[in-house]
C-alpha cells in the first residue's frame, strides 16, 4: 500500500472545565448545591461567603503583603494543597485583626477591580444578599441544648421495650436473650430472622450451644410478645394480627362482653389463621367455607381486623422529615381591572452569598512576578468561574420557571383540572435551550405556588385527544379520575371501563388500560378492594 498525505476538515464539541462545571451545578438540587459550595469554600482560598467575619478586614498593606509574599514564596512549585495551606496561613493572620462591618452590597464582578455592580435577569445583585442556606450558625451551647431536646422528644421502639424489660425478673442469660431479640427487631416491630439463624450467628460450630440458644430465644420471644405495643415480636403479618386478637379476647374475658362481640372476636382470630391472601382478596366464599360462618358475620370480623395495627412499631419510627425548600416562589398579583397575574421570583434563602476574597486578589495583583503566581491566578479564575456559574444556574431556573408559569397560568388559578399539556421541547424552543438543559433544570427543583409546592417536572405532561380536536393534560385526566373515585358509591365502585366512559362523556378519549395505568399511579385500589363491606 502506497503511503500518502491528505487533509480532512471536521468539527467536534469540546467541553471546557467551565462548561462542565456549569452543567454539573445546573443539575444539582438545593441540598447538593449547598454541599458543593461548602466544599469549594474549603478548597479555594480566593472564594469566601459574603458576611464572613474574616472578610474585608482592615489591615495595613505591609503586613498583608508580607503574609501573602511569605505564602507565595515558601516553595518553587505549588500544588493545590500547598496553595491552600499558604492561603490559610494568611487567613489566620487576617482573622486576628479587628473586624469591620460587612458591606451590604454584593459585587459579582470578581475582585472588584472594575468597580461595577452587576445586573442579572432584571434583578439587582442585592437579591443575592439573602441569608445562605448554611450561613447561620449557633453557638456551642445552643447546639448542645438542641441535641438534648431532640433526644428527649423521641423514644425508639427498642428503648421503649428495654424500659419495660427492666420490670421483668429474669436471669442474666434470659435477660441477654431478650435484649438480643429486641435489638433484632425491624422498624415495624417484626422479628424477620428465624430463631435458628439468630442462634447460628452466635454459635456457628457448636451444635449443642446453638440448640440451647434457640430454646432461650423461644422463651424470650414469648416474653417479648407479651410487651407493649401488642403485636411486637411477630414473625409475619398473620402472627401480628393473631397476637392483637388474642389480647382483645383476654380483655373481653376479664372485663366481659356481649355474646355477639365474642363471636366476632373468635371468628376474626379464625380468619387470621387462614392464608393471608384470602383476606387481601376478600374472598368471602372461600373464607366462609374454611371458617364455617355466614358472609355477614365474616364482614363484621373483617371490619374488626381492618382496625388492627399491622405495624406495631409505626408510632416509634423516627421518620426523617424532608422539608422541601422551594427554589422559586410564585405569588398572585392583581393588576388593572382586577386581572390576576403571577410574579415569579427566586427564593433568596437558597442562594449562596459568595464573592472573591478582595484582599487576596489585590495582593496577588501586586505580586505578578512572584513565584507561584500562575498557579494562584488559576485558583482565582476558578473562584470567578464558580460564582458566575452559580449566577447562571439561578438565571436559567428563573427563565424556565417564568416560561412554565406563563403556559400553566390556569393551573395556578383553578388547580390540577386546568393543567395544560406541556413537554420539554415547548420550553426549550421558547427559550432557545436544549431539551437536556430543561430536563436538568426541572429535576429536583421546586416551585412554591398558591396551589402548593411542586417539582418543576410536575408541570409537564403528555396530552390526550379530545372530541373537539384539542388535547387534555394527563395530569388533569388523573385529577379527574381521582375526583370520580372520591364521589363514587362505595357499595358500587366504578370500574376502569366505567371511568373511561365517564371521561368520554367529558370529551376526553382515554382507553381503559390508560385509565388503569393512571389509577395505579394515583395508588387507587381496584374495585374489589374499594367496595364497602
Amino acid at each position: 500500500m502506497k503511503p500518502g498525505l491528505s487533509l480532512r476538515v471536521s468539527q467536534h464539541l469540546s467541553l471546557t472545565p467551565q462548561l462542565q462545571q456549569s452543567i454539573q451545578l445546573l443539575q444539582l438540587s438545593t441540598l447538593e448545591l449547598a454541599q458543593e459550595v461548602e466544599q469549594m469554600l474549603v478548597d479555594n482560598p480566593f472564594l469566601e461567603r459574603d458576611g464572613d467575619d474574616a472578610a474585608d478586614v482592615p489591615m495595613d498593606a505591609p503586613a498583608m503583603e508580607a503574609a501573602t509574599a511569605e505564602s507565595m514564596g515558601t516553595s518553587d512549585n505549588y500544588s493545590s494543597e500547598s496553595e491552600y495551606s499558604s492561603a490559610q496561613t494568611a487567613s489566620e493572620t487576617i482573622a486576628e485583626a479587628p473586624t469591620a462591618e460587612t458591606p451590604e452590597t454584593l459585587d459579582w464582578s470578581g475582585d472588584g477591580a472594575d468597580g461595577q455592580d452587576g445586573e442579572w435577569g432584571g434583578e439587582s445583585s442585592s437579591e443575592w444578599d439573602g441569608p445562605s442556606s448554611s450561613g447561620s450558625r449557633k453557638s456551642d451551647g445552643d447546639e448542645e441544648t438542641d441535641a438534648i431536646d431532640l433526644a428527649r422528644e423521641h423514644e425508639s421502639l427498642s428503648d421503649f421495650l428495654h424500659r419495660q424489660a427492666l420490670s421483668l425478673r429474669l436471669s442474666a442469660e434470659d435477660c441477654a436473650a431478650l435484649r438480643f431479640l429486641i435489638e433484632s427487631l425491624n422498624d415495624d416491630g417484626y422479628l424477620e430472622e428465624p430463631l435458628a439463624d439468630l442462634a447460628y450467628s452466635l454459635a456457628c460450630d457448636d451444635l449443642e450451644e446453638r440448640e440451647e440458644l434457640e430454646q432461650r430465644f423461644a422463651m424470650a420471644l414469648k416474653l417479648l410478645q407479651s410487651l407493649e405495643p401488642v403485636g411486637v415480636g411477630a414473625r409475619d403479618l398473620a402472627e401480628c394480627l393473631q397476637l392483637q386478637l388474642r389480647d382483645l379476647i383476654r380483655l373481653a374475658e376479664d372485663e366481659g362482653t356481649t355474646a355477639k362481640h365474642w363471636d366476632v372476636l373468635q371468628l376474626a382470630l379464625s380468619m387470621c389463621c387462614q392464608p393471608m391472601d384470602l383476606l387481601a382478596r376478600r374472598d368471602m366464599r372461600k373464607l366462609s367455607s374454611l371458617c364455617g360462618a355466614r358472609e355477614e358475620a365474616l364482614r363484621e370480623a373483617l371490619a374488626l381486623i381492618a382496625r388492627l395495627e399491622p405495624r406495631p412499631g409505626r408510632r416509634f419510627v423516627d421518620v426523617e422529615r424532608h422539608i422541601v425548600v422551594p427554589d422559586v416562589i410564585v405569588r398572585p398579583v392583581r393588576v388593572g381591572s382586577g386581572r390576576m397575574e403571577f410574579s415569579v421570583r427566586l427564593n433568596t434563602e437558597v442562594m449562596p452569598r459568595l464573592k472573591v476574597h478582595d484582599i487576596y486578589a489585590g495582593v496577588l495583583r501586586r505580586h505578578k512576578n512572584s513565584e507561584g503566581h500562575a498557579a494562584l491566578q488559576q485558583r482565582l479564575q476558578e473562584a470567578r468561574w464558580f460564582i458566575k456559574n452559580i449566577q447562571q444556574r439561578f438565571d436559567t431556573i428563573l427563565r424556565v420557571s417564568e416560561a412554565i408559569v406563563e403556559r400553566q397560568k390556569n393551573f395556578f388559578v383553578h388547580g390540577e383540572l386546568a393543567m395544560r399539556p406541556l413537554v420539554l421541547r415547548d420550553i426549550a424552543d421558547a427559550l432557545g435551550l436544549h431539551e437536556s438543559t430543561i430536563s436538568r433544570v426541572t429535576t429536583a427543583k421546586y416551585m412554591a405556588t398558591p396551589q402548593g409546592t411542586f417539582e418543576l417536572k410536575y408541570f409537564f405532561g403528555s396530552g390526550l385527544g379530545t372530541e373537539t380536536g384539542g388535547s387534555a393534560s394527563s395530569t388533569a385526566v388523573r385529577a379527574l379520575i381521582k375526583q370520580f373515585v372520591d364521589a363514587e358509591d362505595t357499595k358500587k365502585p366504578l370500574s376502569d371501563a366505567k371511568l373511561a366512559d365517564m371521561l368520554k362523556e367529558q370529551g376526553i378519549e382515554c382507553a381503559r388500560r390508560t385509565v388503569a395505568k393512571y389509577r395505579e399511579q394515583l395508588k387507587i385500589p381496584t374495585t374489589t378492594l374499594r367496595k364497602a363491606l
